[in-house]
């Protein structure tokens, strides 16, 4: 099982929110370049970056940090946070991203969602947000009826390459991981999903790896990260030893 450290960038800062409240951040780095860094030295193959503003206002916002990012020799990055554009998604992809999240447009729109993967075969990943196992959307503040099970059954039709699905009662807390309803879309879809939100200890990542014959191909890591919980080294090894990529 991957291990995939995150930066999420608002207002040009590495930060963590408590359960995606806006209002409830804790700053790591002022500069998301050095928490890149940091990463790639503790063995990052792979950086999972989050433009928070971008993703409350419906378009990219951190291009430019992304970008650095990007340039940081060793690691692929993926993103997520406003696209919602074939032009925007563009914009990433010349920023340099290995592959894009895409989460609101891909639950309102699947033409949209079937015109990005048909453009970047390969490269584009859906965001599932759910609260109690229900989408939510737009930077996380409207919730729908749709059931997350349903939205990955739909986006893998529409040729999505894999799903991160992310408990949001259980994001920035360290509460613990919801393994089993993560398997649950996993065993739904065909394609790979990656869980994020909650790890909290390795007995977070040990839980996931023990679903990792049912899709769940990777986590997302931030906070535990960040505050030193444990390190990438231990994370890699209780996921199975795996590399980061």
């Amino acid at each position: 099982m991957l291990i995939i450290p995150a930066i999420d960038i608002k207002d040009g800062r590495c930060v963590r929110l408590y359960q995606g409240d806006m209002d409830r951040e804790t700053v790591y780095y002022q500069q998301p370049l050095d928490a890149a860094r940091h990463l790639a030295e503790e063995g990052a193959r792979m950086i999972h970056v989050v433009d928070l503003n971008g993703a409350v206002e419906g378009r990219p916002v951190h291009l430019s940090e992304l970008a650095a990012i990007c340039a940081e020799p060793g690691v692929a990055v993926e993103v997520g946070g406003g696209l919602r554009t074939l032009e925007t998604v563009e914009q990433a992809m010349a920023a340099g991203v290995e592959r894009v999240v895409i989460g609101t447009k891909a639950y309102e729109d699947p033409k949209f969602l079937r015109g990005a993967c048909e453009r970047f075969p390969g490269r584009v990943v859906v965001g599932i947000d759910a609260r109690a196992g229900k989408v939510a959307v737009r930077g996380w503040r409207d919730d729908t009826a749709m059931d997350a099970v349903e939205l990955a059954r739909r986006c893998e039709q529409d040729g999505a390459a894999r799903i991160i699905y992310t408990d949001i009662s259980r994001d920035g807390t360290g509460a613990g991981v919801n393994a089993e309803q993560t398997a649950q879309v996993a065993r739904a879809v065909d394609i790979p999903v990656i869980a994020s939100g909650g790890v909290g200890s390795l007995d977070d990542i040990r839980a996931l790896a023990g679903f990792a014959g049912d899709g769940i191909e990777g986590v997302i890591v931030g906070r535990a990260l960040y505050h030193g919980a444990f390190t990438l080294a231990e994370a890699m090894a209780a996921a199975g030893g795996g590399d980061a990529h």
